[in-house]
């Protein structure tokens, strides 16, 4: 079956008459031949109604098919909430995107008709899905969507707490970046919220609050915490040892961790919220190569995170690194703030750069209720039916303008300088200057912001060239205004730039402290930091591209220089397990150099 580009047979069995029909691409049915190649790898067993196959809230290693009979998926099993999501019949399969990523799972899968199923443990599907690479892809773009009908149904755990909180929006953050599929309950408006907190006996002083299947209560836990109930990787306070560590998830950081991995180094990716970065705070990157039509910067972090996961790499999240400190032997060791550390010979700095904060009267109250530096689902569902502004002049801000335009009345965009195409590309420019819903405000900038009951109201808005000022009514403020790095947990361990960028190459070593490269045999690569061994990839780079594209091409040109490094160092590489050939989907060439197949 591995390579055969033949169009699917059909399946023999008849779908049953009720079952959901597949209107997303999110429930396809596998072709005789699929299930052929499979069941070679697997083994069948019968089922009988009211067999329970998944359990909401455990974990599940094996991928089911149906061969014969069928399965409904059920939110809330067994609870007076009960309710059937959909049915599905022979030639289905079972799962959505946490069995991939080892999540525990979000639905219970019960058997309404006797039958027949198909079952394969999940580290041998991933084998064979590396043979076959358009059954893999009927897999991903399955898991994918329904990952985003979960989400959609607001199924999953529920967060109770006030729009208000801090500690609400850090939750209600976590889960959005990790695509987690929740529901929020607001103290302040939800009738529901009410019944809950009698129903626990948690007084309102005491939210927010984690709810899971109706029987686990967590009270304002800690992102770590939440990353455990629904079975995420946070780190453990056990010290573990790798070749690579890499900090930071956004492109050039799953970059670098997918050619790690697949190159046969053991590789630690850490990342305090979520893997994707700012990157995947992006609705639709419609430059990045290969994506003629765009991709949406959640799908790019969900397609890498997994690949990466494919070939090895152990992925912590949230795990934030606090502390970087080079060790006697030549290792590094990165302390997390949570406890616990990570030592490697190698390391890539990846960790990105934040939006600058708006310094104007009046923000600090609003900020997170209705002023945001990014702009996804999240953010949007907050003012579908208000006028926004967003202020900066970048794709980032353009990219926000178009997105928020398909949601609300009326997206004001406020430009400093006198051009819009000056920092945007044309591609945007051009959508933006005829989208019916956008107004462009240029030589324009916020002076301050009208709240009342510590929401947004209006904006008073000033033309840098005339002087002139008005007030904007809107009700949310999307800010992207150029970024800082994530350095400041380096402390001076590292030669930075004079805005706090990470220095590479001849710079860094120009600044590099005392002896540090006496008797390393070269020069510091182009990559490398003040320290042998360490590189950085991607905005956190001192001279970066602010690109997808680019940090992710700088992540895998960090792992090429990881390899040179160490192959003027004397220590003992970790090799997969099956170290006499290239891990799957790589061919090594004359004198053993390690590279991707196009395949994958």
């Amino acid at each position: 079956m591995a390579g055969d580009d033949r169009p699917p047979e059909a399946a023999p069995d008849e779908a049953v008459s009720f079952e959901t029909p597949d209107l997303y691409g999110a429930y396809p049915r596998l072709s005789q031949a699929q299930i052929e190649f499979l069941a070679e790898h697997g083994e069948r067993f019968r089922v009988e109604p009211g067999q329970v196959l998944v359990r909401e809230g455990e974990r599940c290693a094996d991928f089911l098919v149906i061969l014969s009979g069928s399965i409904e998926i059920v939110e809330a099993h067994g609870t007076p909430d009960e309710r059937v999501l959909r049915v599905h019949g022979p030639g289905r399969f079972l799962g959505e995107l946490g069995l991939l990523q080892g999540q525990v799972a979000f639905y219970t899968a019960r058997v309404r008709e006797p039958g027949e199923v198909l079952s394969l443990p999940i580290d041998r599907l991933r084998v064979l899905v590396a043979r076959d690479p358009i059954l893999g892809d009927l897999i991903l773009r399955a898991y994918l969507g329904r990952r985003a009908l979960l989400v959609g149904a607001g199924a999953g755990f529920r967060i109770l707490g006030s729009r208000y909180s801090p500690d609400t929006r850090r939750l209600r953050e976590f889960a959005a970046r990790n695509r987690l599929p929740h529901r929020w309950i607001d103290l302040e408006s939800d009738e529901e919220a009410e019944a809950l907190l009698r129903r626990f006996s948690i007084p309102p002083e005491e939210t927010p609050i984690v709810i899971w299947r109706d029987q686990q209560v967590l009270r304002n836990p800690s992102n770590a915490e939440l990353a455990r109930l629904i079975g995420l990787s946070p780190p453990s306070t056990e010290e573990t040892r790798s070749d690579l560590i890499i900090v930071g998830s956004g492109p050039a950081g799953l970059a670098a961790a997918v050619y790690g991995a697949s190159e046969g180094l053991t590789t630690t990716l850490l990342d305090a919220i979520a893997t994707g970065g700012q990157a995947s705070t992006s609705s639709l990157i419609e430059n990045y190569f290969g994506f003629p039509s765009g991709i949406s910067g959640s799908d790019l972090a969900e397609r890498g995170d997994l690949q990466a996961r494919k070939f090895g790499a152990q992925v912590l999240v949230p795990a934030d690194a606090a502390l970087l400190k080079p060790e006697d032997d030549g290792y590094y060791r990165v302390t997390l703030a949570e406890g616990g550390d990570v030592v490697s010979h190698t390391v890539v700095l990846a960790t990105g750069a934040l939006y600058r904060r708006l310094e104007v009267p009046g923000i600090e109250r609003v900020e997170g209720m209705s002023v945001y530096y990014a702009a996804t689902v999240y953010e949007a569902q907050q003012c579908s039916a208000d006028p926004v502004a967003v202020v900066g002049g970048g794709n980032s801000a353009g990219q926000a303008v178009l997105f928020l335009a398909q949601r609300v009345p009326r997206v004001h965009l406020l430009v400093r300088g006198p051009d819009l195409g000056a920092k945007m590309s044309r591609y945007l420019v051009d959508q933006i200057e005829r989208h019916p819903r956008v107004s462009v405000l240029l030589n324009t900038e916020v002076r301050e912001v009208v709240e009342g009951d510590d929401v947004l109201r209006a904006i008073a808005v000033e033309n840098n060239l005339t002087g002139e000022r008005r007030k904007l009514v809107v009700r949310a403020m999307f800010v992207f205004i150029g970024t800082r790095p994530r350095t400041a947990w380096l402390g001076d361990v590292v030669a930075l730039d004079d805005r706090g960028f990470v220095l590479t190459g001849a710079s860094a070593q120009a600044r590099a402290s005392g002896t540090v490269w006496e008797g390393q045999g070269r020069a510091c690569l182009g990559l490398e930091t003040s320290l042998p061994g360490v590189f950085a990839a991607g905005d956190v780079r001192s001279g970066s591209v602010k690109r997808v594209a680019s940090a992710a091409g700088e992540g895998a040109m960090a792992i090429h220089q990881v390899h040179e490094h160490l192959g003027h160092t004397t220590v003992d590489v970790a090799r997969h397990p099956d170290d006499t050939e290239a891990p799957s989907g790589r061919f090594t060439e004359p004198g053993g150099g390690h590279h991707t197949s196009p395949a994958h």
